[in-house]
């Protein structure tokens, strides 16, 4: 027979989807993919079946309801003093993945290069290489996760179409620092190309910092999209709601992208994050001190077994070391083993790298019930203390106390 298409021929199931079926078979406390276990607010939640019983449920316009549509182009203004028009420059999409494909396959042709900074979401690169680009990475590692100033703008050439931000970071929970986004808008108007920014994570930032879109700089409000997601904004993960925020020229041709594509999105849905997205600041703020709390107390859970725990200024997630744990020769190994031997199941780092990738880390995802949290720390410290660790890790130097 004849092949298919090799971008998506033989690629790997991704990182999230292989972790939870290992969780599901193997009963442990799943802290790989990124979902809250709880769902979002009562009163979204209520707008959205009464919306879904009263009608209409048949196709909605292309580019969104007008009443989700002038929500976002509100929230610009509230959170970022953006002054964004609703009806040229707001698209709904089902979902921020949607919503990438369709920027990326609107903007990129064959031959294009696009700029990418791992470690990347998975889905990054599949799209840019079906849209006929040439990826161009340049990294960031752990454990402080610095943007070379020199490795980015090596990265940039006259064949630069896009740069593809995501910000704040999956997975390194890193919030690019003023000087990083403004040397990327310098590079992206240097160079004439666009920026693609997924800011699916921007009100799930920490310690009192707030999150600034690339748009806002200088000379980049022409030439950037940003990518908005109720699915994390309001812990709805499955209801798959994007919104692409950008000028009317990008617009036009992501938009066709679009339609093509999902076409719409469940209008009961879209009613229900329209509200959302008016609620008052108390929610937005309560989010993010709920989010913290999590962050702390799982952070301190795994410093105490021996972990090395880094920063987390933002999204779900904690980096975290392994040396010295002897839990394999690698952040897979050791992914395998906590999964099948702790009963906890998290996410090896490299996974979101291509070759060389650093493998001395694994994530762990917070946005769960304390409970759960208190769960997979029991279970890890249970393991650790079989004598599975290194006997001079912190875990075993605290049970000779």
């Amino acid at each position: 027979m004849k092949p298919t298409n090799p971008v998506y021929t033989g690629i790997d199931t991704t990182v999230f989807e292989t972790m939870s079926r290992l969780a599901m078979a193997h009963d442990a406390v799943n802290l790989g993919q990124g979902f809250p276990d709880v769902d979002g607010p009562d009163d979204i939640r209520k707008v959205a079946a009464t919306a879904l019983m009263d009608g209409p449920n048949q196709y909605p316009p292309m580019l969104g309801l007008p009443e989700l549509r002038e929500a976002v182009a509100a929230s610009n203004k509230r959170f970022y003093g953006l002054d964004i028009d609703p009806h040229s420059e707001v698209l709904v999409t089902s979902g921020a993945t949607e919503a990438l494909a369709d920027c990326i396959f609107a903007l990129v042709a064959p031959g294009d290069e696009v700029v990418l900074i791992e470690p990347l979401y998975d889905c990054y690169l599949p799209l840019v290489k079906q849209a006929g680009g040439i990826p161009v990475r340049v990294r960031v590692t752990p454990p402080d996760w610095t943007l070379d100033a020199d490795a980015l703008r090596n990265a940039f050439s006259d064949k630069t179409k896009v740069l593809l931000l995501n910000n704040p970071m999956n997975p390194t929970a890193k919030v690019f620092s003023e000087a990083e986004l403004r040397l990327i808008a310098d590079l992206c108007r240097r160079h004439d190309a666009y920026a693609v920014c997924d800011e699916v994570y921007e009100h799930l930032v920490f310690d009192g910092h707030s999150h600034r879109p690339l748009m806002t700089f200088e000379g980049m409000r022409e030439r950037t999209v940003r990518i908005g997601s109720a699915g994390k904004t309001f812990s709805l993960t499955g209801w798959k709601v994007g919104y692409v925020t950008g000028p009317a020229l990008m617009l036009d041709p992501i938009a066709k992208a679009h339609q093509w594509l999902t076409f719409t999105t469940a209008p009961n849905l879209q009613r229900a994050v329209a509200y959302g997205l008016a609620k008052d600041d108390s929610y937005f703020t309560g989010l993010t001190q709920d989010l913290m709390a999590k962050r702390d107390r799982m952070a301190k859970g795994l410093a105490e077994l021996g972990f090395s725990v880094l920063p987390s200024a933002a999204t779900y997630f904690l980096t975290c070391g392994i040396e010295g744990l002897d839990l394999g020769s690698s952040d897979v190994d050791a992914c395998q083993t906590l999964v099948r031997e702790a009963g906890v199941a998290a996410v090896p780092v490299s996974a979101f790298y291509g070759d060389d990738a650093p493998t001395g880390y694994i994530r762990f995802c917070f946005c769960k019930k304390e409970a759960v949290i208190d769960e997979a720390l029991a279970r890890l410290a249970s393991f650790l203390s079989a004598g599975h660790a290194n006997p001079h890790s912190l875990v075993q130097r605290k049970l000779a106390e």
